[in-house]
């Protein structure tokens, strides 16, 4: 399967490849954007270099999708966004993402996320998205809602993170929901 780059007004959402390493690591090592991650921050640069190859493979084998987040106007990989959970035959994934603080507030991640949701709906033939996330990220979970996203429950020590097990909140969003928004 080759991955399909999606554009927006100011993002370019394209392939992952080791050229990467360094700004993936400099994301994921920090705890600021880990917190709410569900895995701890990197250490090493090399576990960034593992992480873009298991993108790769998620890809290849049809059960994920993650695309850089990466800047029009300079090219600059600012966070990554893709689709994970996905099981074809039951027309359902779950979207994950994240974004270097220097960009936090500026609307990109929403940007990321309805390009990634109009592909997700429209190209990849998905039913049904699914958001995981920490109760106390209540950004997320707020961006989420204001593009339709329905809070369906809490999933009790369904992260482990940082030693110890942690509760998240389930959300999704049906295809009839998003077209009716966008």
């Amino acid at each position: 399967m080759e991955l399909t780059a999606l554009e927006t007004k100011r993002l370019h959402l394209g392939e992952i490849g080791q050229q990467h390493k360094e700004a993936v690591y400099a994301i994921l090592s920090r705890e600021d954007v880990m917190q709410y991650y569900g895995t701890d921050a990197f250490t090493e640069p090399e576990q960034a270099g593992t992480l873009i190859d298991s993108f790769r493979e998620g890809l290849m084998e049809g059960r994920a999708v993650r695309w850089g987040i990466m800047l029009k106007e300079n090219g600059r990989l600012i966070g990554t966004i893709g689709i994970h959970n996905w099981n074809k035959r039951a027309k359902k994934a779950e979207i994950g993402y994240e974004l270097h603080p220097d960009y936090w507030g500026k609307g990109l991640a929403k940007e990321a996320v309805a390009a990634v949701l109009t592909h997700a709906f429209n190209e990849l033939d998905l039913y049904r998205m699914g958001a995981v996330v920490y109760p106390a990220n209540t950004v997320s979970s707020g961006m989420l809602k204001g593009m339709g996203f329905k809070e369906e429950g809490l999933l009790r020590a369904f992260l482990y993170q940082g030693g110890k097990s942690h509760d998240a909140l389930m959300f999704s969003l049906l295809k009839p929901e998003w077209q009716g928004k966008s």
